[in-house]
């Protein structure tokens, strides 16, 4: 706990699926079993000075303008004492997860957690730019601060004994879904009459022409109570990243602290609120346009933008409360997939090495390495490309059922297009879609590509337009084999 608050303290659970050597096996039947529910929260505040993911510029934090956090939801389904099928939810305020950071979490976690599939563990980000660094080599950090590899340990060992306690302290529970709509994403990638595109691009010239794709202001809400009615979590589905005060250099949750503390201003202070940042690759939470009304209005209210994204959250979540609470349920198909997925990679062009070599050979003398060693992965997957040896870019999905509704994962930034695409196929009746779970990389449709600029060239890409679409049709056969 610290200054900012209390932490929740509440568990649950689902049933089984294990994932051996590559393979997807379905473990448990497809029957419905008796819902358990737990969860806590943990803060993962740093406690000292800590560089700042998100920029390509260091950035050393001396001041925490909010706190950080995990917040953790176990789910199980039983059948008597027989677990049926777990999964075990993290989201954490942070950039995105970076590699290692499960591996190192899933060790700490060995032999402490008995019953626990540690394959169902899912790690998500909120993709707040003011969290800390967990990557090595990328910023030129002062001693006196939290260098990455402390973080890394700090971090884990807080969502190891978090876990752990959210898994010791499942309970039976019951959940209910809904969709509300709120105004919290707008496409950020603004299109001219030359055909480019930009992200952040000016739209106030004559030669800007419209936004480039579709916005999802849809608010996907899950709601878990316990026997006795009270509201224990909440997990709710943006399809925005949290980029309000991305530039500045203090530690902050961005817009999900102000919606954790107004609900639990509300629903009471232990009350688990996990953000889930949907489909979201080219959104923004800041108007593109009609900046100076906005702003206007909300001095008038008396406001600022990380409250006003708050509210307009809030207010779908608890008129889509009403709704939920009437179709509340306590023994429902709960299954659990995971498997690991190859996508075509995204191919390097000549231009695009000339580009990035360019840029390698113009960052030389730059002390921070973040720019050089983006334009360094270009040039190096170009060789690779040459030499017949790109290998296809691996990745893990989840995919759950949780009675009616459906929830898939991906590592990426992924556009909207593709989320929608999704939302619209799937099976389900509703459909949770959860980017960054993972490292995270942009995954842009072909008109972005064709338009270019930050989060569709090449060094933005691990995957193009081709994977991004062979994600849509891997997503949607998994979420139709458990219907």
């Amino acid at each position: 706990m610290n200054r900012y608050g209390k932490c929740g303290r509440y568990c649950w659970s689902v049933s089984v699926c294990l994932f051996l050597s590559g393979q997807l096996w379905l473990a448990g039947s497809s029957s419905a079993g008796e819902l358990h529910v737990g969860g806590v929260s943990v803060s993962i505040t740093p406690d000292r000075p800590v560089a700042l993911a998100g920029q390509m510029r260091t950035r050393i934090a001396r001041e925490v303008e909010t706190p950080v956090t995990a917040t953790i939801l176990v789910l199980e389904t039983r059948e008597g004492d027989q677990s049926l099928e777990q999964a075990v939810f993290v989201s954490c305020d942070l950039v995105a997860i970076r590699p290692g950071i499960p591996e190192m979490l899933r060790e700490k976690l060995k032999d402490r957690v008995p019953g626990l599939d540690l394959s169902k563990i899912i790690l998500n980000a909120t993709h707040t730019h003011t969290a800390p660094v967990m990557r090595e080599g990328q910023y030129q950090i002062p001693a006196d601060a939290m260098q990455p590899a402390e973080y890394r340990e700090f971090l884990t060992d807080r969502l190891a004994n978090g876990i752990a306690q959210a898994w010791n302290s499942r309970q039976p529970g019951r959940a209910g879904w809904g969709l509300g709509y709120a105004v919290v994403a707008y496409n950020r990638r603004a299109v001219y009459a030359d055909g480019t595109a930009r992200m952040y691009g000016a739209t106030n010239t004559a030669e800007f022409r419209g936004i480039e794709g579709p916005e999802d202001q849809g608010i996907e809400i899950l709601y878990f109570w316990d026997l006795n009615d009270k509201l224990i979590a909440t997990a709710i589905n943006v399809a925005s990243p949290s980029q309000i005060v991305e530039g500045k250099s203090v530690v902050n949750a961005d817009f999900w602290h102000y919606v954790r503390l107004s609900l639990q201003a509300k629903q009471g202070e232990d009350l688990l609120v996990l953000g889930w940042t949907g489909a979201a690759g080219d959104q923004t939470p800041r108007p593109m346009f009609r900046k100076q009304a906005e702003e206007r209005m909300r001095q008038l209210r008396g406001i600022s933008q990380l409250e006003d994204i708050a509210g307009r959250v809030v207010q779908a979540w608890e008129e889509t409360l009403e709704g939920a609470r009437k179709d509340q349920h306590r023994d429902l198909v709960f299954r659990h997939v995971v498997k690991q997925v190859s996508l075509t990679p995204r191919q390097i062009s000549e231009q695009d090495y000339l580009s990035a070599k360019a840029g390698v050979d113009a960052q030389k003398d730059n002390p921070d390495a973040w720019r050089r060693l983006w334009h360094q992965t270009v040039v190096d997957r170009y060789e690779l490309q040459q030499q017949g040896k790109l290998p296809p870019y691996q990745t893990k999905l989840h995919v759950l059922r949780l009675g009616d509704i459906a929830v898939a994962t991906n590592e990426f930034e992924y556009f909207t297009e593709f989320g929608i695409q999704i939302k619209a196929r799937s099976p389900a009746l509703q459909t949770f879609l959860i980017q960054l779970a993972g490292p995270g990389s942009y995954v842009p449709t072909r008109k972005a590509v064709d338009g270019g600029s930050y989060s569709a060239i090449a060094e933005s890409n691990q995957v193009g337009p081709e994977g991004g679409q062979e994600l849509v049709e891997t997503t949607l056969e998994l979420i139709q084999s458990l219907w």
